[in-house]
């Protein structure tokens, strides 16, 4: 009669330089002898390996692949296992990974210094290399980002309060190594007066503004406006854009503080 096959140990993934040579391992139980074949994918491109019929798959490291492994009885059961990722670094920096690596992680791409439009995607990339492959947990000023816990950090719209200094952790069985931190900067865009006595319609004040001014973490707007100048002949409108924006400012929710020469 047919019996249930278990899956004891599953394959895991693994992140190496090109070349390095590794080993998947599979093991399950039966009632009935078991047989096992592994498969793997590339590009979408699923095949069976030829001769690789043992619980241990040993694999010398070329490219990027999937692979998994079917165990079946006599009973004509089957099981898959889970499929797992070989990531072939193809460019390491000399001399990593040392010659006695152990699986440690070892970072092979740190994160970059960015400068982002508030309102525009910000996107951090790190990869470490390591047996079994590192898991990956994102900080922020030393604050830990629940929810950012892959190789890329992504955040769809880029807020003020984005800003700051970021660096990640790729950690496995083995131990921890900590990317570079960068500095990011959120740059926030501001309404304001041409600077030669004209202004924006006020259609288009409450147009920019509408788009910018609620991105902001805080409700409190300074507007200062200068109309008279030592060196430099009088301004003609200063009082009347304060006045506007300060309108608009306070229809949008804004605490308002306003200031003449």
């Amino acid at each position: 009669f047919p019996t249930a096959i278990a899956i004891t140990e599953q394959p895991v993934s693994v992140s190496v330089p090109v070349g390095y040579p590794c080993t998947l391992r599979c093991r399950a139980e039966g009632r009935a002898p078991l047989q096992y074949q592994w498969f793997c994918q590339h590009q979408s491109v699923c095949r069976q390996i030829p001769g690789a019929t043992k619980q241990d798959l040993p694999i010398t490291a070329q490219q990027t692949q999937l692979y998994t492994c079917r165990i079946n009885d006599l009973h004509r059961n089957a099981v898959f296992s889970d499929w797992v990722k070989v990531e072939v670094h193809q460019c390491v920096a000399r001399g990593l990974p040392p010659r006695l690596w152990r699986g440690e992680p070892v970072i092979v791409l740190n994160p970059t210094e960015q400068q982002v439009e508030v309102g525009k995607p910000l996107q951090l990339q790190c990869a470490a290399m390591g047996v079994p492959a590192p898991s990956y947990q994102w900080y922020r000023n030393g604050n830990l980002l629940e929810h950012q816990k892959k190789k890329k950090l992504w955040i769809t719209h880029a807020k003020v309060s984005d800003s700051g200094t970021y660096l990640c952790c790729a950690s496995n069985s083995h131990g921890e190594h900590w990317t570079n931190a960068v500095d990011i900067h959120i740059d926030f865009l501001y309404c304001h007066s041409t600077g030669r006595g004209e202004t924006l319609p006020p259609a288009e004040h409450l147009q920019l503004c509408g788009l910018v001014f609620p991105l902001a973490t805080g409700k409190i707007a300074l507007l200062v406006g200068n109309n008279r100048y030592r060196h430099h002949p009088n301004l003609l409108a200063p009082v009347m854009d304060v006045f506007e924006l300060s309108r608009l400012l306070k229809q949008l929710g804004f605490q308002v503080v306003s200031l003449l020469d």
